[in-house]
């Protein structure tokens, strides 16, 4: 079975911070109603773009219990989870409250670097204990490793596995894993200024960064329609946002986002060490596309 309304625009939802680097929870209920309002068709907490690997267990229960109650059932959610350790991810299952959770996106361990053999061993193990549908999250310049065509395909078998978010920016690759893939399996796309190509190519939609400032562009990039003038809106769509897109990742996800976003008045600009704010040039740049738009 296919699941539909998990395909179209989903957003990466950021962490804003105040200044005494707590979390946003006012900043953060605007920008769920920003992207809701703005034509989302679902919501990933807790992935790479919310800080997530920064956050500690009791602000990321308070940034699930947070979205949930804010995004009241309106469009599905789905969680970021993963680490390194098959088998501490398997058993942290028993932590988290998964009522209003549609689904989890799980990353390729990183670090340890496992052969494709050991992917689809990891994988196998977190679906069967996994009491929400799987998407995988194929995402190599974070992790070390990519998971390959073969390897995606042998695990879309799984019952518990539904899609995949392919950020390998490896066209080729991800071109024969649609070509080979189940029907009902879903692919998105990863990298923000692939979406036009990949949903050209047959993908069923995105997990997007951009998407958290401009989510009714981004939207019209991915519903394209079949009619030739959607296809040109999708196409112009594309191209508004393709500079500002490349700024946005220049200085690291989600430094250029949060950047854009606290032009847009919906949160500081404020990101956790390890991490910190864009350069004077990249902002230059971002000021300059935000003019234009």
């Amino acid at each position: 079975m296919k699941h539909n309304h998990l395909a179209g625009t989903g957003v990466a939802l950021i962490t804003p911070f105040n200044d005494d680097l707590s979390i946003d929870f006012n900043a953060l209920e605007n920008i769920v109603e920003h992207v809701i309002s703005g034509g989302a068709d679902f919501l990933v907490v807790l992935g790479t773009t919310g800080e997530t690997a920064l956050l500690s267990y009791d602000e990321k229960q308070s940034v699930i219990a947070f979205v949930k109650e804010k995004a009241a059932g309106r469009v599905p959610l789905v969680l970021g989870y993963g680490g390194i350790s098959t088998a501490e991810l398997v058993d942290g299952f028993k932590y988290y409250d998964f009522d209003g959770i549609d689904a989890i996106l799980t990353v390729t361990p990183f670090y340890v670097k496992p052969t494709q053999k050991g992917l689809q061993a990891h994988y196998k193990a977190v679906a069967d204990a996994s009491p929400r549908p799987v998407i995988l999250y194929n995402v190599p310049g974070r992790t070390g490793i990519n998971m390959d065509a073969d390897t995606t395909v042998a695990l879309s078998a799984h019952p518990n596995i539904i899609g995949i978010k392919e950020a390998s920016g490896k066209l080729f690759q991800t071109e024969e894993i649609l070509l080979r893939k189940p029907d009902d399996f879903l692919l998105y796309s990863g990298e923000d200024a692939l979406t036009f190509h990949l949903m050209n190519l047959g993908s069923d939609g995105v997990i997007s960064v951009v998407a958290n400032a401009f989510p009714a562009e981004v939207s019209t990039i991915v519903d394209k329609g079949a009619s030739q003038e959607a296809f040109f809106k999708a196409r112009d769509a594309h191209f508004s946002l393709k500079i500002l897109t490349k700024a946005v990742f220049a200085d690291g996800n989600p430094c250029g986002i949060k950047y854009v976003l606290s032009k847009l008045g919906l949160c500081k600009n404020i990101v956790r060490l390890p991490l910190v704010p864009i350069s004077e040039e990249t902002a230059a740049v971002i000021d300059r596309e935000l003019k234009l738009r």
